[in-house]
């Protein structure tokens, strides 16, 4: 559980602190952005809390329909499957 939980904390903090730096490139036109693909990796990889509340919090990628759906869905899957292994007692 432990081990699981960190996993999701540790790339939903990955995943806003990358959105707020992708944010601030745009704002600056900088070269240096972080590619869409990785942004959605690392959502659906455990990270979508993170990307969610950095879309509402930096109203970026809010017009990305695959980041508006992603975000939330990412989201609720992890924790379904967070409750499904605690009732299965696996976590």
């Amino acid at each position: 559980m432990v081990y699981f939980l960190c996993w999701c904390l540790a790339l939903s903090t990955l995943s806003f602190f990358l959105m707020l730096y992708d944010k601030r490139a745009s704002k600056r036109r900088k070269r240096r952005r972080i590619r869409e693909r990785t942004l959605l990796l690392l959502t659906v990889g455990g990270g979508g809390l993170g990307t969610w509340i950095a879309m509402r919090v930096f109203h970026h990628k809010t017009r990305h329909t695959s980041f508006r759906i992603m975000a939330p869905v990412s989201s609720i899957g992890w924790t379904v499957l967070a409750l499904y292994l605690l009732d299965r007692g696996i976590l």
